[in-house]
């Protein structure tokens, strides 16, 4: 029994907590009864659940917790300091500095041995790389956090006087490790407010919770592990039909995996009485690489654009400078996914694409809201879905050299017949493909009307929904709990 405690208090880098884990369920109902027992005295809760976050950090990245309250409290006092300031200069230098503060963590624990080698290849010498732990999800709680001092430089919103109110903010568990990126401006006025969940919230967080658990740990986890893992270690070894079908599984997957967390971070923030906007919204039915980029990662996605691409200019320069902005932000926007040249990549071949879509939109006079519609559309997103999956290939190899492999096998050595063989052989992953790619293209308003459906059930029923998913993803797991993809990021 003792060491059961010792194993819940004491972090495990091989086993980081995450929320589709046996351990975060149980530790959730147990939270869950302190919180409904501390729901009128507003200030206990809120350190309550504060602690909770910081633990629950502490469970998935160790020491480096305190990189979070580093963050918390430098930039706490910045935006307060920039309220009082009267003088322009003095607003742009604190704002700076809390730039500093956040982009320089990210950039020593992301980018230091990244921009060794860039640095020894460029001089001519030897860079040897550090031993430098990435913490789990710094670069989400670092832009957000970014976000409030740069929305008090801007006077869009009131810098908060309680500290743990803004330690609350930054730190809310739900979407500490992987998002979505909360704004300020959305979150902090709901901080104090009576705790209230209707039947309608708690329905909706139901239904987010198990559909997300759904996609995370039984589509995602299934096909990476029994398909796509294996080609993209070593494509060379599979046709070019495999490869294309592990590049359609890994698109798959990775929708699945971040928007299955973003679900589940939504839900549980319901549960808890916090509204988070929709983080994913059917990305794949896009015609186009722009509203790709409005339903894929939208809090990144509207990040970037309000504090990146406006601050370069945005679209106010003229535009070539547009399409030189965009690429830019897409660019920076790779180089935050990952430390490495094919994330670089990934970035400017979208942001190319976003310039060039602008670009023949304005030339065709369609540059405001026009829609494409019937057969036209449904080649558009045919056409948009296989670049997307086609920049893919350059997010999920290791190396520049392994993504080459892949499209070179696909165009050289595609042999169709393998087709039917590879479906007897992997008949589990795919069905679960066939039926992930059915679930996101299917309407809207079924959707909609699934989960008025969910909201509508007994409590018992929707108790046994969570018991069914639970269920089936002990049924389909074959290996130890994957971690999410972005994690890293």
């Amino acid at each position: 029994m003792w060491s059961q405690i010792k194993d819940i208090l004491t972090y495990d880098p091989q086993a980081p907590m995450i929320f589709s884990s046996g351990v975060f369920l149980w530790l959730f109902a147990a939270f869950v009864v302190v919180y409904l027992l501390l729901q009128r005295k507003t200030t206990a809760r809120l350190l309550f659940v504060t602690a909770f976050s910081y633990y629950f950090y502490y469970k998935s990245s160790g020491t480096y917790f305190f990189l979070l309250a580093v963050v918390t409290v430098s930039d706490f006092l910045i935006a307060h300091f920039i309220e009082k300031a009267t003088v322009p200069w003095k607003r742009k230098l604190l704002v700076t500095l809390s730039l500093c503060v956040n982009l320089g963590l990210l950039c020593y624990f992301k980018y230091t041995n990244f921009l060794g080698t860039v640095i020894a290849s460029l001089t001519g010498g030897t860079f040897t790389a550090l031993d430098i732990f990435l913490p789990v999800g710094i670069s989400f709680f670092t832009f957000q956090s970014l976000s409030y001092t740069i929305d008090v430089y801007r006077k869009q919103i009131v810098p908060l006087t309680n500290l743990l109110d803004y330690a609350f903010y930054v730190s809310f568990f739900p979407q500490l490790v992987a998002g979505p990126i909360v704004r300020a401006r959305d979150f902090i006025p709901q901080i104090r407010k009576p705790l209230y969940v209707d039947r309608e919230m708690f329905g909706r967080a139901i239904f987010l919770i198990a559909g997300g658990l759904f996609k995370k740990a039984v589509i995602s986890d299934y096909i990476s592990v029994n398909f796509v893992d294996r080609v993209f270690d070593a494509p060379t070894l599979y046709s070019g039909v495999e490869n294309l079908m592990a590049v359609y599984g890994y698109a798959l997957q990775i929708y699945c995996d971040f928007s299955g967390y973003s679900d589940m971070a939504i839900g549980i923030a319901l549960l808890l009485g916090f509204h988070f906007n929709i983080n994913f919204n059917s990305p794949y039915k896009s015609a186009s690489v722009t509203e790709f980029w409005r339903r894929w990662h939208i809090s990144l996605s509207s990040w970037l654009r309000d504090y990146l691409y406006i601050s370069l200019g945005g679209n106010r320069k003229g535009k070539i400078r547009q399409y030189i902005n965009l690429i830019i932000t897409m660019f920076l926007g790779g180089l935050w996914h990952g430390a490495a040249w094919n994330f670089v990549l990934w970035g400017l071949l979208h942001g190319v694409a976003l310039a060039c879509h602008k670009f023949f939109r304005s030339i065709m006079g369609r540059e405001k809201s026009y829609q494409s519609s019937g057969v036209r559309r449904f080649f558009a997103v045919l056409l948009t879905f296989h670049f997307v999956c086609l920049c893919w290939v350059f997010f999920r190899a290791s190396s520049f050299t392994t993504a080459l492999e892949v499209i070179t096998q696909i165009g050289t050595n595609f042999h169709a017949t393998v087709f039917t063989q590879l479906l007897a052989g992997y008949k589990g992953v795919f069905f679960l493909m066939l039926l992930g790619y059915l679930l996101h293209f299917l309407p809207d308003k079924l959707e909609t009307g699934a989960t008025r459906m969910v909201v509508r059930m007994p409590l018992v029923l929707q108790a046994l929904l969570i018991v069914a998913v639970i269920y089936i993803v002990i049924q389909v797991k074959t290996a130890g709990i994957q971690p999410f993809i972005y994690f890293q990021f």
